[in-house]
């Protein structure tokens, strides 16, 4: 938790996780918010995706694997409703457009964003700091408030936590 405030991750919690790979993180999830809530998990790399099925997925009934881009929601429309958070875990240049992208369609009013930001996939030559503000202000012109950021060294370097609100 590295001391956030708030974690809206909780038991019965409808998540769209996008950049799940093979399930690490979206394991722990699957854990918080138990057999009454659901994770859906998008990826555009198959060897993590079947990583996600063989070795995580199979053993829990909460998670839904999908192998698409999370740059194209509309892709994987028909497959997620109406979720309460979404965890971005994406390692792309334009990670908070990605958010802002997957919200509009699949974020409910009220609902949290929760975006791992990696300064380092987005510009290895820029301080992470800056990175971390400008994805703070991409998040709010789409309509969210941002209430935290928590940077997360020593655990993952240069990489901060963004915890935001649709507003």
């Amino acid at each position: 938790m590295k001391g956030l405030k708030h974690n809206p991750i909780a038991p019965g919690s409808k998540i769209l996780y996008l950049g799940v790979a093979s399930g690490t993180t979206c394991s722990h999830v699957s854990d918080i918010i138990g057999e009454l809530g659901h994770v859906w998990g998008v990826d555009f790399a198959p060897r993590p995706i079947r990583d996600l099925i063989d070795q995580v997925a199979r053993y829990r009934r909460n998670i839904t694997p999908i192998l698409d881009d999370a740059r194209q929601p509309q892709g994987y429309a028909l497959q997620v409703p109406k979720v309460q958070t979404i965890f971005a875990d994406v390692a792309q240049p334009d990670q908070a457009d990605i958010v802002v992208k997957n919200a509009r369609i699949f974020l409910r009013k009220g609902g949290y964003a929760m975006l791992s930001i990696k300064s380092r996939s987005i510009d290895v030559s820029r301080k992470p700091t800056e990175i971390y503000r400008e994805q703070v202000r991409i998040l709010e012109a789409g309509g969210f408030r941002v209430e935290e950021v928590v940077e997360l060294d020593p655990f993952e370097m240069d990489h901060a936590l963004a915890l935001a609100s649709l507003v």
